[in-house]
């Protein structure tokens, strides 16, 4: 699969949810350089309130995963995210998948409440998505998205 697929996902608790804290989580990017390797690609980020919102990073080859869905139709590049089955709020409706012609590129971003299983506290996290079919430029997902799929929604 010709993809190269970059995760950026932010986690926080109800302690990053207003005043100072928010603000640092709010200014934390949605997307970030790619790494010098060839596509098919996988580039995941990682940045949680635990870790006071620092970057961790890596690699592995694009692969079939829960949370999206990634077929070749007609030499497009067909993109359905998946949304957690955990998260809260549900999503009743959601975007119908895209398709991606050679070096198209996209971002989807999509939002979540978790309930902790030992002692009820909420987890919120945004996960954002920026897909290209084919191989791009290290600066690519840094630019404003030609496609932007927005499920975000009020998560308290």
């Amino acid at each position: 699969m010709d993809a190269v697929v970059q995760w950026v996902r932010t986690s926080w608790t109800k302690r990053s949810r207003g005043g100072a804290e928010a603000t640092r989580r709010n200014a934390v990017p949605v997307a970030f350089a790619l790494p010098a390797r060839a596509a098919p690609l996988a580039h995941e980020v990682d940045m949680a309130e635990a870790d006071g919102f620092e970057p961790r990073e890596g690699l592995r080859r694009v692969s079939y995963r829960s949370d999206v869905r990634l077929r070749l139709v007609d030499g497009q590049l067909r993109v359905e995210l998946l949304a957690s089955a955990w998260g809260r709020p549900r999503r009743d409706r959601r975007p119908p998948a895209v398709r991606l012609a050679h070096g198209e590129w996209l971002r989807w971003q999509i939002n979540y409440r978790f309930t902790g299983t030992s002692d009820g506290a909420w987890l919120y996290r945004l996960d954002t998505l920026n897909l290209a079919h084919g191989a791009v430029p290290a600066d690519t997902f840094l630019g404003e998205p030609p496609r932007f799929i927005d499920e975000r929604a009020p998560i308290w």
